[in-house]
């Protein structure tokens, strides 16, 4: 029997509840028509960014420069994006666009996962709105050429959903094993986990798991497999001087904001989440709805008809649960705490808010009756909208619309004045290691012909792929911001605020001493 009545409505005796629907008729040629759409999708975007950008973005700067050496954590972030990102580099090189394939990759994955979920819980038509919908979001398309732990997060999270859901569905501890294993990737990816940690409890009490023992065994077993995974990276911190920890508190969560600007901060956060990062997404469903209304819709989704009241209920807690805990953790993070909240936070989450939106208007919208066509012209107007102000606010537009972001720094024409110069005045010619700020050190790297290492300020504990010895034996090219310092080389009109100089082999030093002593030395052997 079980334990409560409160778990009837899952489980009989100790069955698991009864399986999904079944898959419509059309299933594979949906997955097929989806698959091939996010991949034409991905293709035309990352051509335009490409295109329009003259550096890769910083973050994917920092992975190709992180990936020279497999760490248990990094100075700023947890491990994974840069464990993921090996091996594509060691097979196509480290790169800008094996990043750019390695960002897109994993938003990708995540939309599928979306997409499969929604189909499930509501239907192949409410899925394919929703997904329609999430891909007008900027995130998803202004920066899908982005590799960075927000992504992988995303990936995370978004797996996270599938493996509740089942976990909750079935009460088969395999699924709780496997929701732990994405939570703890998860937490190596980045702490900010923690927001789908507090998703997966909120439903587990929504859901009433404590007075069902398969779910209390499942939701230990998840957390024991998150500690263990965890584990590892903690004791890393341990002897790095919690060095991520401690950068997370020097750049936003130790801002100590006062009272007043920690709820300006809250609201301002919520309203570039919703109001500007998604307000294509909200125009893309208004156009819809608005065109179902206009036209009489008979046909529904037989999926969503065949779905149970419970489920349905259970299905629609979870879609929720999983849009609005974000949008309250973030705020409440900045008010309570003091934060600087960063926009670029809600990367990994915002893609919940459409299903939860559509979940809060279910009763003033029958979503079974929208058509996905309509939804579809809507998306291409939007695209072709959004791809126009990417280009024109670009590099490439015109000059009185050109952004200052850090796509318009031009690493190509940095490395044409620096390179020639540097080799000639490095003994040997060959560029081994760059010095400077981390991301314009290793933008120039990368474009650079020798391909050196890039030593991230200076300093060789936030750089463990690059050893004294490598410098001592090799040289290095230091890349230097602000005022030049004497023997400093001014880069040039376009960088005013870039210098360089050489910092010669130890070697090289010990010849030229010994050189010097030795003619200095020599008038004295002729007395």
């Amino acid at each position: 029997m079980n334990e409560s009545a409160g778990s009837a409505a899952v489980t009989v005796g100790d069955q698991a509840s009864p399986a999904s629907p079944p898959e419509p008729r059309h299933a594979a040629t949906a997955r097929w028509i989806v698959g091939l759409g996010l991949l034409v999708f991905a293709a035309i975007w990352l051509v335009h960014l490409s295109y329009t950008s003259l550096s890769p973005p910083t973050d994917n700067i920092e992975q190709l420069t992180w990936v020279h050496s497999i760490e248990w954590g990094y100075y700023k972030h947890p491990p994974l994006p840069t464990w993921l990102i090996w091996l594509p580099a060691q097979i196509f090189g480290a790169n800008a666009w094996t990043s750019y394939l390695s960002g897109a990759a994993l938003t990708l994955s995540s939309m599928g996962l979306l997409w499969k979920l929604l189909s499930r819980l509501r239907g192949r038509s409410y899925a394919a709105l929703a997904l329609l919908a999430v891909l007008c979001i900027t995130y998803y398309n202004g920066r899908l050429y982005y590799y960075n732990h927000n992504v992988v997060l995303m990936f995370c999270a978004t797996a996270s959903l599938l493996l509740c859901w089942k976990a909750h569905d079935t009460r088969q501890l395999r699924w709780w094993a496997a929701l732990g294993v994405a939570l703890a990737f998860g937490a190596l990816a980045k702490y900010q986990i923690a927001v789908t940690l507090a998703s997966v409890l909120a439903y587990w009490v929504q859901q009433r798991g404590w007075r069902d023992a398969r779910q209390r065994e499942g939701l230990l077993l998840a957390a024991l497999i998150v500690l263990a995974g965890f584990a590892p990276h903690v004791w890393w911190l341990r002897t790095h001087d919690f060095g991520p920890v401690d950068y997370a508190m020097q750049s936003s969560l130790g801002a100590h904001l006062e009272t007043r600007a920690r709820w300006a901060d809250a609201a301002h956060w919520v309203a570039d989440q919703l109001l500007n990062r998604a307000a294509p997404a909200w125009l893309l469903l208004a156009a819809a709805v608005y065109a179902a209304r206009r036209k009489a819709v008979t046909q529904v989704d037989p999926a969503m008809q065949l779905t149970s009241a419970h489920r349905r209920g259970a299905g629609r807690a979870l879609l929720l649960i999983w849009g609005l805990v974000p949008l309250a953790f973030m705020p409440m993070v900045g008010i309570f705490a003091g934060a600087d909240l960063q926009l670029q936070w809600g990367t990994p989450f915002l893609l919940f808010a459409v299903p939860a939106a559509m979940e809060l208007f279910d009763g003033r919208v029958d979503w079974r009756r929208v058509s996905v066509g309509p939804a579809v012209n809507a998306f291409v107007a939007l695209q072709v909208m959004l791809l126009f102000l990417s280009h024109i606010t670009s590099p490439l537009g015109p000059e009185a619309l050109r952004d200052h972001h850090w796509r318009a720094f031009d690493s190509d024409a940095l490395a044409k004045l620096v390179e020639a110069p540097a080799q000639q005045a490095l003994s040997g010619g060959v560029i081994c290691v760059v010095s400077g700020p981390g991301a314009a050190a290793g933008a120039l790297a990368l474009q650079l012909a020798d391909r050196p290492l890039v030593l991230i300020n200076g300093r060789f504990d936030q750089s463990p792929w690059v050893s004294p010895v490598q410098v001592s034996d090799c040289g290095m090219l230091e890349l230097r911001e602000g005022v030049p310092l004497p023997g400093d080389h001014p880069v040039g009109p376009n960088f005013p605020n870039l210098s360089w100089r050489i910092v010669q082999p130890v070697g090289t030093w010990v010849a030229s001493a010994r050189d010097e002593i030795g003619t200095q030395m020599s008038p004295l052997g002729d007395h």
